[in-house]
């Protein structure tokens, strides 16, 4: 009964068809009782100031907003639990990554024909996040294109041009070691979803559908390629190797032991709040190319998913649209949580304009919505991220110790990622 079901799932993600019928069973029509649509709405990030703001201007559709634990705590337990039960609220937060195995839970209903009308609000490669076959499931809320965040004194005191290409940044590497052999350029990227955005940016996806099909490429030659530029610089110790996220990390970006980051948009204010001393002497570039091509990577972004059980999916979505679109939502979703818009609507939000004294006053998320445009389109996620991740993220965390390479952690979580889809019922194509 499990692969059967696995199956249906598959061929839903893959021609967007049979999750239609899925959506139906919470029900579609609106509420006849003349009293206003009532809309649930689960999530974790600091959405309660919008909320309050939509349910003031909007008597007839109200929004109950339910803080959860994040995603990965355990939000999405409960999100999917709840669905298996039928008892799932109407909207749920959902991070791209995630999407996926929500949908092939069943878990999601089709919306494209309440989106349609602004369909255009939203770049392709987004829309690409939230749904499949030119359907969609979600209304997008936030994305994380990359970019390199650099100390600008160091760099211009050492006489190093800052890297436009991933060739400029290891020559660029080597002069750091030079210039001081107790600092290094950057810290070695352990973090599977940090890492994902490289892989992203180079055009070596991890997943894809053939026909009724998943197919894996964790171990193609262009992750393979990706995989050797990180092993290399690591081998010539070109690199530090802090823990991903940890104290010690932040403390060597705060005493200019590390003098860039390569990472999303929502890095910038981790980075201020944590290297508060260095505060005016970071600067944001274009994130290195892979010579001539001119494709951005993107780690991170989340969405509003209409749930099957919701009753009135229209009244949904409409909030959810202007909750990612209204320019007063907007303001208070980058004022709030720090989130980087991901409608064009929200891209031209006056917030975004604004100089940042930490990075010496540049006004850089002027620079992250000119990348954002660039980040490549051919991306797809997989439903079994949880075990995928578990194991990418294992096996990067070996490599600084010499217990394992990029290569192993990639062809591990290969291994890994092929046997929980089978294991789960799916069909692997590679």
């Amino acid at each position: 009964m499990m692969r059967r079901k696995a199956r249906l799932a598959v061929v839903a993600i893959a021609a967007a068809a049979s999750i239609v019928l899925a959506g139906c069973g919470g029900g579609n029509a609106a509420s006849s009782s003349g009293g206003p649509v009532q809309v649930s709405f689960w999530g974790w990030a600091q959405y309660d100031k919008v909320v309050s703001l939509w349910n003031q201007s909007h008597p007839n559709i109200q929004v109950k907003w339910e803080g959860l634990p994040s995603g990965g705590a355990s939000g999405y337990d409960k999100m999917l639990t709840a669905a298996k039960a039928g008892s799932a609220p109407c909207l749920a937060q959902v991070g791209y990554e995630t999407l996926p195995t929500f949908l092939a839970a069943g878990a999601l209903q089709d919306i494209s024909q309440y989106v349609k009308p602004q369909h255009d609000e939203f770049p392709d490669w987004v829309w690409n996040n939230v749904g499949v076959g030119g359907k969609s499931y979600a209304v997008p809320v936030d994305t994380g294109p990359m970019a390199m965040y650099y100390r600008a004194d160091l760099f211009k005191n050492a006489g190093i041009p800052v890297p436009k290409t991933w060739q400029d940044f290891a020559t660029a590497a080597a002069k750091v070691k030079a210039a001081n052999p107790a600092d290094r350029i950057m810290n070695l990227p352990t973090d599977p979803y940090l890492y994902s955005g490289f892989a992203w940016q180079a055009g070596a996806p991890w997943f894809g559908t053939k026909g009724d099909s998943w197919t894996v490429s964790m171990n193609s030659a262009a992750n393979a390629q990706v995989a050797s530029y990180w092993q290399g610089l690591f081998s010539q110790d070109l690199v530090a190797t802090y823990p991903a996220s940890d104290a010690s990390f932040y403390s060597a970006l705060n005493k200019g032991q590390i003098w860039a980051e390569v990472g999303a948009v929502w890095e910038a204010s981790l980075i201020s709040d944590n290297a508060a001393d260095s505060a005016g002497k970071w600067a944001v570039a274009p994130m290195p190319r892979w010579g001539t091509t001119d494709a951005v990577g993107n780690s991170g972004g989340s969405s509003t998913a209409v749930m099957k059980d919701c009753k009135h999916p229209k009244e949904a979505t409409e909030f959810a649209m202007w909750m990612s679109t209204n320019a007063d939502s907007v303001s208070t979703l980058i004022a709030e949580g720090g989130l980087f818009p991901a409608s064009k609507t929200g891209l031209t939000n006056p917030a975004l304009d604004k100089p940042q004294p930490f990075y010496g006053n540049q006004p850089i998320y002027q620079l992250f919505r000119d990348e954002s445009a660039k980040v490549n389109p051919n991306w797809q996620w997989g439903p079994v991220m949880n075990d995928t991740a578990a194991s990418l993220g294992d096996g990067l965390g070996k490599v600084h110790t010499k217990g394992g390479t990029y290569s192993d952690a990639l062809t591990n979580a290969q291994k890994a990622t092929v046997s929980a889809l089978k294991t789960q019922g799916f069909t692997v194509s590679n």
